[in-house]
């Protein structure tokens, strides 16, 4: 369980977002189209590299999110949407609290804008063990929570890509993190979960890493 926290509290998150699915890369819902096949799902990951909830510090914590649905959200013309989440456990009774508030949209910001749009029925909420690795050059970047879900990719490359370049996207129409961040894609090579419901295994999908930078309540 968290901690209850009062909203209106001001905060901020910072850090990197990324995402692994079962549309084609590049994913067409980050252009705010259709999904490749109709449907999606896929595992969306944040890492905080600063955060703050009031007084309560939440740096170098994860969240992790399991999630389907059919159609576009950002036409409001999807159905079925559900999601599942995962806490970090080494976030405190405060940190969790504040986690839920802010993921949950009842702190505001962002993540209230964007669940007011995908609206998911929720399967359920844990707090596990969220591993998670990105290359300072955005080479690879990687997620786990132990026998339950993994999303690992490599940034995208082809014949035309310079050696260490990445291919990338600004002012994406369907940012799943918010405007005005960057897109690098990439190509995931594992995807797989296996909770609330949600069972896949799959590689060779879209994925993609965005920083993010958000705050509220406003």
């Amino acid at each position: 369980m968290t901690e209850q926290v009062t909203t209106g509290t001001r905060w901020r998150l910072a850090g990197d977002w990324f995402d692994v699915c079962k549309c084609a890369i590049p994913c067409p819902c980050t252009f705010a189209q259709d999904p490749t096949y109709g449907d999606c799902e896929g595992v969306m990951v944040w890492h905080i590299r600063e955060g703050s909830f009031g007084d309560v510090r939440l740096d170098g914590l994860n969240v992790l999110m399991l999630g389907s649905f059919v159609g576009n959200p950002w036409a409001g013309t999807h159905t079925d949407p559900y999601a599942a989440v995962f806490l970090d456990e080494r976030a405190d009774e405060r940190q969790r609290g504040a986690l839920g508030a802010i993921f949950g949209g009842e702190a505001g910001g962002w993540p209230a804008q964007f669940g007011a749009m995908f609206h998911p029925e929720m399967r359920g909420m844990d707090v596990a063990p969220v591993h998670v690795d990105i290359d300072d050059d955005l080479g690879a970047w990687r997620a786990e929570i132990p026998g339950r879900v993994t999303a690992a990719a490599e940034a995208l490359t082809g014949p035309t890509t310079p050696d260490g370049a990445r291919v990338q996207v600004r002012n994406a129409p369907g940012a799943e993190v918010g405007p005005g961040q960057v897109a690098t894609w990439g190509r995931a090579t594992a995807d797989r979960a296996d909770a609330f419901g949600f069972s896949w295994e799959r590689s060779g999908k879209s994925s993609k890493h965005f920083t993010f930078d958000w705050s509220g309540p406003d």
